[in-house]
Order: C-alpha cells, then sequence, then structure tokens
C-alpha cells in the first residue's frame, strides 16, 4: 500500500480555510495513488475551538461540512477528524472513515489529555475501550466507536493523539490482539523544544511493539495563537523508520507518502535507531518564525512595532520578525509570500523583482518591521548603538526619539500633587516604573497607524518574579518570548550571530542585562536587582514544573549555590512570585515554546491572592 499523511495548518471556525486545505490533501493524495490519507485531529474544525465545542451548532456545522469532504474521496481511502454530539447530550473527540465517497464509520478518542496545556475533559467525554454502538445523523445509521476497519484485507485502527501517550493502557495493545496490521494517530500535539525525539520514540516503538505500521499526522503551524504545531508526519513498520518529514513548515498542506508491503513486512528490528540529536537553538527559531508569520496573517495585521531597547530580549524579537522573512520567503517563494500575508502593495512587488535575495529580506523586513529607541538620561550609549546597528544590519525601520520631558512632565504633576520631591532613596520603583510606562503610548501609536502588533518583550524568567513594568514593557499585542527563560535567550544570541549571520548581534551580545531606568552610578543590572538568571530559572523549574516545596528546593540546589546565599534567593524568588500573578494574568498572549511555561491561560494557574508561601519558607531556617 501506499499510505500517504498530511500536515494541515487550520485555524479555529475558519472553514473554507481548512476545507481547502483538506480538499487540496485529498486531491494531492489521490494524484500520487496513495491508497489511504491520514488528516491531523480535529482537523475540520480546528483543534483550538475551546468552549464552543460544547454549543449545538459547531458539531452540526462540522457533520455538514464532513459530507463535502466525503464527496471528495473517490478511489481513496481518508480519516479525517471532527467533533460529533452524540445523543444531544455528550461530544466525541472522533476521526471519520471514508472509503471511497462512503463513511465507514467514527473512532473515539478513548483518553483525553487534561495536564498541561489541555483541558479536552471540559468538552469531550472518553470512549470506553472495546465498545460500539451506532448514531443516526440526517436519516442514516453510522458506527461509532472503538472500531477495526479493513482496506484491501489489511486491518487498521486508531490511536488519536493522547491515546498513544498511555504507556501500556494505550489501544494499541488490544489492537494487535483483534489482529490489527496498521495503526493510524491523527493528532494536535502541541510543540515543545525537544519533543520530537520523544513523538518519534512513541511512533517507531510502537510499530516494533506491536509488530505493525504506524502512520502518523499532526496539526501544523500557530492555530489559534498560543500553541504551536510542527506538522510532524512519521510512517514505520516494525521499528523500522519509512519516512518522517522537515518540521515547522510554512505551506498550508505538507503531503508524505510512504510505501508499506503488509504480504511481505520489514523484518522486525532488535532495536529502534536513535534520533538524531536535537539542536533547541534550531528548533526554538524555527518556532517562533512559524508562530510569528501565522500569527501576523491570521489576525490580519500589517506587520510588527517593536520598542528596540537594545537589550537582549527586544534583540532576540528583531531578529526573530527578520529570520520569519527570511524563511517563509526561501520556502515559499516570493508571490506565495506575498499571497499569504497581503500586505504589499503592486509598487513593492515591482521594487522587488530587481533585487536580490538578500536585498528582498532587507525590504520585506523593513515592510513589516518598524523599531523605535526610547531613550532617557539613564540610558547608554551602548544600547542605542547595539538597537541602531541591529535594526540597520536587518533593513528594519529605526526611530529614535527621548523620553525625558514626559517623564519630567508626569513626575513634576506628582510633586506638586503631593507636595514633596520624589527622590531614588524614597521613591525608586515609582521613578524607575514611570520610565518604561512613558515609552508606552507612542509606540501604540506607531502600532495604530501602521495596523500592526505590537511586541511585548517579556521572557519567562522576568514572568516569574514580575521584573517587569505592567503598561509600560509588558504592553502589547503579543508577548513572543514570555515562554522561554533569560538565561536561554543569552545564549540563543549569541548562536544567532554565529549561525545565522546576524553581525548586528555583536553589540548586545557584549551587554551585561540591565533595565537601564536608574542613575547610571548605580550601575544597575538584573542579576543585581534579582539573581543569577541560571539560579532563577532552577528554582522557577523545580518549584513549578516538578512542583517541589520551597525546602525540597533548598535540598536539591544546596549542593551547587552557597547555602545561605540560596536561601535568601528562594526567599526572594517565592515572594515575587506570589504577589505577581497578576502581572501574568495580564500578559500579552505568549507562545509555548518549551517543555512548560507560566501563562496561567495555558500552563500554570496560581491564585492571584494567597499565603506567599510564609510557613513553607521559614522551613529554610
Amino acid at each position: 500500500m501506499l499510505l500517504a499523511a498530511a500536515a494541515l495548518n487550520q485555524t479555529p471556525l475558519d472553514w473554507q480555510n481548512n476545507l481547502a486545505n483538506i480538499k487540496n490533501a485529498i486531491e494531492k493524495a489521490r494524484k500520487s495513488k496513495a491508497d489511504l490519507l491520514l488528516l491531523p485531529e480535529l482537523c475540520i474544525t480546528g483543534y483550538g475551538c475551546e468552549d464552543l465545542f460544547l454549543t449545538e451548532w459547531l458539531p452540526e456545522e462540522a457533520f455538514e461540512k464532513l459530507l463535502e469532504i466525503k464527496d471528495w474521496c473517490e478511489n481513496i481511502t481518508v480519516a479525517v477528524g471532527l467533533p460529533i454530539r452524540f445523543r444531544d447530550h455528550v461530544i466525541y473527540n472522533t476521526v471519520c472513515v471514508i472509503q471511497n465517497k462512503e463513511i465507514t464509520g467514527f473512532t473515539a478518542k478513548q483518553f483525553l489529555a487534561n495536564d498541561g496545556v489541555h483541558y479536552e475533559p471540559r468538552w469531550f467525554t472518553s470512549w470506553p475501550a472495546g465498545q460500539e454502538t451506532t448514531f443516526e445523523k440526517f436519516g442514516k445509521t453510522y458506527k461509532i466507536g472503538d472500531l477495526v476497519y479493513d482496506l484491501k484485507g489489511v486491518k487498521f485502527a486508531f490511536e488519536i493523539c493522547e491515546d498513544a501517550w498511555r504507556g501500556d493502557d494505550r489501544p494499541a495493545g488490544k489492537h494487535q490482539q483483534r489482529g490489527v496490521q496498521l495503526i493510524l494517530n491523527p493528532s494536535a500535539s502541541h510543540f515543545a523544544m525537544s519533543k520530537t525525539d520523544v513523538r518519534y520514540h512513541l511512533v517507531v516503538d510502537a510499530s516494533k511493539k506491536y509488530n505493525c505500521a504506524y502512520v502518523y499526522a499532526n496539526l501544523l503551524g500557530n492555530e489559534a495563537g498560543r500553541m504551536i504545531y510542527d506538522g510532524e508526519i512519521l510512517i514505520a513498520q516494525n521499528g523500522n523508520l519509512i519516512m518522517r518529514n522537515q518540521l515547522l513548515s510554512f505551506k498550508s498542506v505538507d503531503l508524505e507518502c510512504g510505501k508499506v508491503d503488509f504480504e511481505n513486512p520489514l523484518p522486525l528490528v532488535a532495536e529502534v535507531a536513535p534520533l538524531e540529536t536535537v539542536d533547541e537553538n534550531k528548533e526554538f527559531i524555527a518556532a517562533i518564525t512559524l508562530a510569528l508569520f501565522d500569527y501576523l496573517r491570521k489576525s490580519r495585521s500589517r506587520g510588527f512595532v517593536l520598542s528596540l531597547s537594545g537589550g537582549a530580549d527586544s534583540s532576540a524579537c528583531a531578529v526573530a520578525v527578520a529570520e520569519m522573512v527570511k524563511r517563509a520567503l526561501n520556502e515559499l517563494g516570493l508571490e506565495e509570500f506575498a499571497r499569504k500575508l497581503n500586505v504589499f502593495s503592486a509598487e513593492d512587488l515591482q521594487k522587488l523583482e530587481f533585487l536580490n535575495d538578500f536585498e528582498k529580506q532587507q525590504f520585506l523586513t523593513g515592510k513589516l518591521l518598524t523599531t523605535a529607541y526610547q531613550g532617557t538620561v539613564n540610558s547608554s550609549d551602548d544600547t542605542f548603538r547595539s538597537a541602531e546597528e541591529l535594526a540597520k544590519s536587518i533593513g528594519a525601520v529605526f526611530f529614535n526619539w527621548g523620553i525625558d520631558e514626559e517623564v519630567k512632565g508626569y513626575i513634576g504633576k506628582i510633586e506638586h500633587a503631593i507636595g514633596r520631591g520624589l527622590t531614588w532613596q524614597t521613591d525608586d520603583v515609582t521613578l524607575q516604573n514611570i520610565q518604561a510606562r512613558v515609552r508606552a503610548p507612542a509606540i501604540w501609536m506607531l502600532a495604530n497607524i501602521n495596523n500592526a502588533l505590537l511586541m511585548a518583550t517579556s521572557n519567562r524568567s522576568e514572568a516569574a518574579v514580575g521584573y517587569a513594568t505592567m503598561d509600560g514593557d509588558t504592553s502589547g499585542s503579543i508577548s513572543p518570548l514570555a515562554g522561554v527563560d533569560k538565561a536561554f535567550l543569552r545564549q540563543w544570541l549569541i548562536w544567532a550571530q554565529q549561525n545565522l549571520g546576524y553581525e548586528g548581534l555583536q553589540y548586545v551580545n557584549n551587554l551585561q542585562p540591565s533595565a537601564e531606568l536608574r542613575p547610571a552610578e548605580q550601575t544597575q543590572t538584573d542579576e543585581k536587582d534579582l539573581m543569577p538568571y541560571p539560579v532563577l530559572n532552577q528554582i522557577e523549574r523545580l518549584a513549578f514544573y516538578e512542583r517541589l516545596a520551597p525546602e525540597q528546593v533548598f535540598e536539591r540546589m544546596k549542593a551547587d549555590v552557597e547555602p545561605e546565599a540560596l536561601k535568601m534567593y528562594i526567599k526572594r524568588f517565592y515572594a515575587l512570585w506570589s504577589r505577581n500573578q497578576w502581572k501574568r494574568e495580564r500578559y500579552a498572549p505568549s507562545f509555548h515554546l518549551d517543555d512548560y511555561n507560566l501563562d496561567p491561560r495555558s500552563w500554570l494557574r496560581f491564585p492571584i491572592l494567597s499565603g506567599g508561601f510564609l510557613e513553607e519558607l521559614k522551613k529554610l531556617n
């Protein structure tokens, strides 16, 4: 058999886009003479419809679209995902099998993802293993449940995403007992750095353990705002990898095929070959550029605006946009790139005809990224140079203006109102914050003028301890770096300079991170204000990824950090964490990039008001 799988870049409720991608995949599979095509989980509606799954009309409309899709499936078997509202009160996450324009049945998901970024039990009901029944829709009766299907004498069945992550409880073991030779896995498995290695073994090891062929198809792109899907496609048999695609494509449809012989199957391997080591620096930039590209086009915005301070975070944001242009242009070509974004004029496209590849990238980056350096008396020549040279090197529009007059104006108003002067000795935080807040109105004006997305620059380390000014540096439509920590970003910037050719990063890579909000003689740095970033990141991970108590965190770290200093850092971390949950609730939408994040709307919920770990921190004494 020739087995096909397609990664699709879908959008919740975008019926026109979603059906066009499904039709495109079916046509490509039929043209390739594929016997079977696997499409991703819930690809008709989009995976990220959230509480709309609970409505009566959404599953109804999805079924109507399914009947359209059915008629496209001449001489091919297609597996396509959609929600089914069953007997008017429960909703199942299903995959429908269409064989030569006829619906054969619906397999319902058995295990619902309910950890990390997933809340599937809010919307769906688990299907009991081994059970099947029927339901009626528009006058026809259909089979639904834990079904086994037949294609040319080959028995096939499904694991739907989370089903495969349940160890020995996964459906594959029961499928093997029923003589299943082919397992299909339609997925909406979110991206996280190094996750592809786990997924690879999940599929290839299963094909060995259960003596079968296994086909896996994932969603692709930034589907609904926060989650990124890498579009992974895997085909394996008896522990042999037959096909694996290039991840994180800018295409709308990535269709791949692999031949599998069921009469003379590949021999069972003694040991599954390991996946080539994953480079998280490469993964990070591939994921964030695709996420930005999709966010830009799906929000129908015309570009990005960035307050470019010359520091690490804003520099990483700028490079991410430039690299987005380069990667999308290289993969899609100019015509498709321009069609997808739909922001360039005919005059722009005429100019581009006479430019070389590098000049095209610079021109397009200038059209899509506008930056501004907003200095004060506390800003340094080093950060100005860093910002200006980086913007120049990537082709971004660069503005430079001072904000001292606005800062003085606000300080003067408050001093007059309260009847005293403000000083660094008594009003440190106030005087720092007003500088950050005063930067917001003008940069928002640029975003409005350009119909663009304003990029907030906070990273995960800052979010953990609230080291950010609300309505200042947190202002923005999107916060692309909030899913990764500062230590990772600092080493990534060095990597990007050396490996991606962004020589404009040489300036920021020689600077010590600083908010530059206090007078220069105070030599303010982030780590002096907080603690060493590697220590902060380790405390954060142990506390909220491994879910340890403060005393347990201390025990795990005391061999690597001087104990008395560590106690101080742990107390500072938990105190800052507890009082700043309200900030994390207000951050602009961020991307899930690592194996966890701090976003209360996707991964980590924490009370806004709490006891602040007072009893737990006493135990450190």
